[in-house]
């Protein structure tokens, strides 16, 4: 049985951990470039291209759904308790709030604009808590479609490409001179961690881990989020297909679930600080891989006609988590 099971899967794996190894070589040369973005490019590109082999298709959809889960729960090794500690009372406050602001916010605003629900709540857990992961680990509770998951993912990225040119320009002028502040105000409002180190680097050292410390006491409240979803959506009401139809849900997903041991054994010294390299290094290619698969299922004729309303989505609720978080910062931290 497992022989069977591997000779299935072990094509499309191969194929997926192939182009994550040419999507880490774009990175690697460019630095700003994503590699769970520049992975999910190159399979949507593939995809369409129609040149990858039938007998991928299995290991594809195991790596989109399967390794993803992986992933996520490795995300978690990067996570202490401490960290929420090293913050302080009021900046704890400034993060649930532009959390809870930017989510509730879009997930209102979506619907209004004429943004599928699904689509919302990807775009709204991507720019509230941790940008492609945050869409990624949504839709492993949601029935989403793969056109849908990878705008949401190119509309995240996108923000949070604009931030690195645009918050360092804005610091003097919103009065956030001090690199501690100005760190604060990057980690509470850029999506991608990469992009948070990206944009506080000019603010000097002091910015970089104000906003590292910041941005991950966001990435912590994916666990929370991802349980409220996956019982959320089980109501008709919610009008959003749950992935599993007719299952009664777990109140927190197994891969959340994961996720949160994680958390638990980095902070309690069970993994120790010399492995985080190497599982941050698992996680990322791990997550990476699980984008290829899910972007060779996309077709961008379908991709186009989900058309420029949830741009004008993502761009409001940019705004809206640059703006609370700057407020929350100046006002409250």
């Amino acid at each position: 049985m497992v022989f069977f099971a591997v000779r299935r899967y072990l094509p499309g794996l191969i194929f997926a951990f192939a182009v994550t190894f040419i999507g880490f070589t774009i990175h690697w040369k460019f630095g700003t470039i994503s590699p769970l973005v520049a992975s999910l490019v190159i399979g949507i590109i593939l995809g369409n291209l129609a040149v990858i082999p039938r007998s991928c298709e299995p290991g594809q959809k195991f790596a989109a759904k399967k390794v993803l889960r992986i992933g996520i729960v490795l995300l978690g090794t990067q996570l202490a308790a401490e960290q929420i500690v090293e913050l302080g009372g009021r900046e704890i406050i400034v993060v649930l709030l532009v959390v809870a602001i930017t989510f509730l916010g879009t997930m209102w605003l979506g619907p209004r604009l004429g943004v599928s629900k699904s689509l919302s709540l990807l775009i709204a857990t991507g720019f509230s808590i941790c940008g492609a992961s945050a869409v990624a680990a949504v839709d492993g509770v949601v029935d989403a479609d793969e056109e849908e998951v990878a705008y949401a993912i190119a509309l995240v990225t996108l923000c949070g490409s604009l931030a690195i040119a645009v918050l360092p320009l804005l610091r003097d002028v919103v009065g956030l001179g001090d690199p501690h502040f100005f760190g604060a105000w990057v980690g509470a409002s850029v999506h991608d961690v990469a992009q948070v180190i990206a944009t506080s680097s000019t603010g000097g050292n002091d910015a970089v881990h104000s906003a590292t410390v910041v941005k991950l006491s966001r990435v912590l409240l994916l666990a929370p989020l991802i349980g409220v979803i996956s019982v959320w959506i089980q109501r008709p009401s919610a009008g959003i297909t749950p992935r599993f139809p007719g299952r009664k849900a777990p109140l927190i997903p197994a891969f959340v679930v994961g996720f949160i041991a994680m958390v638990v054994l980095r902070t309690t010294g069970i993994i120790p600080d010399d492995w985080l390299s190497s599982l941050k290094k698992i996680e990322q290619w791990a997550l990476a891989a699980a984008l290829v698969g899910l972007g060779s299922e996309v077709k961008i004729r379908d991709l186009m006609k989900v058309g420029g309303r949830p741009l004008v989505l993502a761009l409001t609720s940019w705004a809206c988590i640059a703006t609370v978080s700057l407020l929350g910062v100046k006002y409250i931290a």
